[in-house]
């Protein structure tokens, strides 16, 4: 089966979530079937693994809708792409979907890196459920990340298509973290600076933590981190990575006490199972899809879901206890390993497979 990935929304040089998403099933689905990625920017290369490669348009340009056109010639048996947007006019192939959430229908503000056109067609597009179900039932098949999405997925009845869960998984770690060794005083947030992701309830928290300080690793604008530092009632205590090498990510999560996030939505939260596979303890904001990845880890006290700063702190100062960090290291590091790689790409190839034959 000749498989061929959207790679299109891969980064080139520091992976988000669909990036890291793609890049890793593309490599672990590559054990499985015959790849080839579908790129628009030679720089994607280094973020993928070396397997075949084609270059198309832009997912953010003009020719998207009609992209179809130009995968046709190249003669695919399936195509899967990581979003739901790839464009599907003409199509002469199986295509599946992937929507990882809802979160733009309550949080409609797109993210502030996207051209001013693609910005105002996303508010568009999120103003009513419509553009959705059209684009979803377009494909041959719909996949997600998680049960919570589908159930979502469900509700609103997006599709009348079959929804397929391809969830995402942690990094393989040979070694997690020795938990009698204990924890620096350190925090840990990976992800955007969206409104959604509720970083100030974050810095909030941290302010009654004058012992620790938090390492914010994504990218961030100049103009966010001085209105972040302004919440800090000791601005000393945040740490800005602007985008993390990955060897030192890796490294800060094995030290940490805590990897910590109140969004107030998520489609999954690939960052909190990183850091459970790492023996690292979670504390989250109380979310349908934190208690669905955490699970086990939370009835273990290997994450700890809080409602404000300062159950945030409380949550720290728990795990301070030698006994306690023990306890919830270990029953972090067992949930996270209910997620591989491994098993996302055979559910997927398994999935083309039956688009494949059943079209």
């Amino acid at each position: 089966m000749r498989l061929f990935v959207d790679c299109r929304y891969v980064r080139t040089q520091v992976h988000d979530g669909i990036s890291r998403y793609t890049a890793s099933l593309v490599e672990a689905a590559a054990e499985l079937a015959e790849i080839t990625m579908l790129i628009h920017d030679p720089r994607q290369l280094n973020l993928l693994p070396e397997l075949p490669s084609v270059t198309i348009s832009s997912p953010t340009s003009a020719r998207e809708p009609f992209v179809a056109r130009q995968v046709n010639g190249l003669r695919p048996d399936v195509v899967f792409s990581p979003m739901q947007t790839m464009g599907s006019t003409g199509r002469a192939y199986p295509l599946i979907l992937t929507l990882h959430d809802l979160i733009y229908y309550e949080h409609p503000t797109p993210p502030r890196d996207l051209p001013a056109p693609v910005r105002l067609g996303w508010r568009l597009y999120h103003t009513s459920y419509a553009p959705q179900r059209f684009a979803l039932n377009r494909a041959d098949a719909i996949a997600t990340v998680s049960e919570t999405t589908r159930g979502l997925i469900a509700e609103h009845r997006l599709t009348r298509r079959p929804v397929h869960v391809i969830p995402n998984a942690p990094q393989p770690v040979d070694q997690a973290r020795e938990p009698g060794e204990g924890a620096r005083k350190e925090l840990v947030y990976m992800g955007s600076f969206m409104e959604y992701k509720n970083v100030e309830a974050v810095i909030a928290g941290l302010n009654l933590l004058p012992d620790y300080r938090l390492h914010l690793c994504s990218p961030i604008t100049p103009a966010r981190r001085a209105q972040l530092s302004g919440l800090a009632d000791r601005p000393r205590q945040l740490v800005f990575h602007n985008g993390i090498p990955e060897e030192d990510y890796q490294q800060l999560l094995r030290s940490a006490t805590a990897l910590v996030t109140l969004s107030r939505a998520e489609g999954y939260g690939l960052p909190v199972v990183e850091a459970m596979s790492h023996g690292t303890p979670v504390i989250v904001s109380d979310l349908p899809i934190f208690r669905e990845i955490t699970a086990a880890a939370v009835r273990d006290a290997g994450a700890q879901a809080v409602r404000s700063p300062e159950q945030m702190a409380a949550a720290v100062r728990r795990l301070e206890d030698p006994q306690v960090f023990r306890s919830a290291s270990r029953a972090a590091r067992r949930q996270s390993q209910t997620y591989t790689w491994q098993d996302s790409a055979q559910r997927l190839v398994a999935l083309a497979e039956s688009v494949m034959t059943t079209r």
